[in-house]
C-alpha cells in the first residue's frame, strides 16, 4: 500500500511523530505549511483563536500528487481545535484522497472531537487514530504508540 504521511506542526513534536510513522512505513512524508506566522506566544494565542473559530487559513502548494497513493496519514496538533493549516489542506484535497488514518499531539485532551471534525471535513472514516501526549513524545513513548497505531493499519 503506497502511503503518504501529511502532517502540521507548529513546535516540531507533530514532525516527530510523522517521521517516526514514515520512517517505520517507509512512507513519503509532507508537512503542510502555514503562510501565516504562528511562532511565539502570540502565535498560539491566534492559533488557538483561528482553531476554535474554525478558520481556515492559506497554505503553500503541496509537491505530492494524492492521486498517486492508497492512504493518507493526517497529522497535527489540537489548538482547541483544528489548526487551520489542516482544516485548509482536507478542504482543498478531500477529493484526491481514498483512504485516511489520523493522528494528533496534545498538551492535554480533545482529540475526540478533532478526529470527529476531520472525519466529517474529509468525507473518509479513518481506518485508524492516535493520540499522542507531549509528555509521551518527551520521555520517548509515543515510539510504542506508533508501532501500535501502524499495526492497526495494517490488514
Amino acid at each position: 500500500m503506497k502511503t503518504l504521511c501529511v502532517y502540521y506542526s507548529r513546535t516540531g513534536n507533530t514532525r516527530k511523530v510523522a517521521e517516526e510513522i514514515a520512517t517505520i512505513l517507509h512512507s513519503e512524508i509532507e508537512e503542510i505549511i502555514d503562510k501565516k506566522n504562528r511562532s511565539g506566544v502570540m502565535g498560539w494565542i491566534l492559533g488557538g483563536r483561528d482553531g476554535m473559530g474554525k478558520k481556515l487559513t492559506k497554505i503553500e502548494k503541496i509537491k505530492s500528487d494524492l492521486l498517486v497513493y492508497d492512504l493518507i496519514i493526517l497529522g497535527c496538533p489540537i489548538w482547541v481545535s483544528l489548526p487551520p493549516a489542516m482544516r485548509a489542506f482536507i478542504k482543498e484535497q478531500k477529493q484526491n484522497v481514498k483512504k485516511v488514518a489520523f493522528f494528533c499531539t496534545m498538551g492535554g485532551s480533545g482529540y475526540q472531537n478533532m478526529f470527529q471534525e476531520m472525519e466529517l471535513l474529509s468525507e473518509r472514516a479513518p481506518i485508524a487514530t492516535i493520540a499522542i501526549t507531549d509528555k509521551e513524545i518527551q520521555t520517548g513513548k509515543y515510539k510504542s504508540i506508533v508501532a501500535e497505531f501502524i499495526k492497526e493499519m495494517k490488514p
